[in-house]
């Protein structure tokens, strides 16, 4: 189920992209209402997404991410005398 989540979110993401392209050069071409035209669906969208979002659990960290760097103590950053 996680992964039929996932791939409809990556769908939801794909199209808001594709709607907030479309939006932006709207209103750059001073198609104005054409671009508001496109806030509802991208306000609906936004929302479905959202709770989407909240519906799956959370990724696990990356191995990466969990790895500590030390840092030496001592005399960082001074020059010899």
């Amino acid at each position: 189920m996680t992964t039929e989540l996932r791939t409809r979110l990556a769908k939801l993401d794909a199209e808001l992209t594709r709607l907030r392209y479309r939006h932006d050069v709207a209103f750059s071409a001073f198609r104005f209402e054409e671009a508001t035209a496109l806030g509802p669906s991208i306000a609906a969208l936004e929302r479905e997404r959202d709770e989407l979002a909240a519906a799956l659990p959370p990724e696990p960290p990356s191995p990466a991410a969990l790895t500590r760097v030390e840092v030496p103590r001592g005399r960082r950053g001074r020059r010899p005398r």
